[in-house]
């Protein structure tokens, strides 16, 4: 294999990792878990963008191939322990009723 072609093949790999683990992170049931793999992904890849040895980005894959094992261990066990929504992640949650969709509590959380 000549060169260039070398080079493709790993950069073809790097993103292939990188799109693997970002879609991954999505799979946290949990907010803080999933932006912090998210955040935690793009700044490792921001770190090693400008790595030139071949030894060590074989070894920077590795590592990410062994991190993408272990969320996805992660992922599966977190399926197991969801909790409610956070305020912070936007989606609109509980029963729709009435003409103009209002948003009505299915349960209650607060003292009566």
């Amino acid at each position: 294999m000549s060169v260039p072609a070398l080079q493709r093949d790993t950069a073809f790999q790097v993103r292939s990792l990188f799109r693997s683990l970002l879609r991954q992170s999505s799979q946290f049931s949990n907010y803080n878990f999933r932006e912090y793999a998210r955040r935690r992904t793009r700044d490792a890849f921001r770190e090693h963008q400008r790595e030139t040895e071949d030894r060590k980005i074989q070894e920077l894959i590795q590592d990410g191939l062994q991190n993408l094992r272990m969320m996805k261990r992660q992922t599966v066990i977190s399926q197991f322990y969801q909790m409610d929504r956070l305020v912070v992640e936007g989606q609109k949650t509980g029963k729709q009723t009435g003409k103009e969709g209002d948003i009505v509590r299915q349960k209650d959380t607060g003292w009566d």
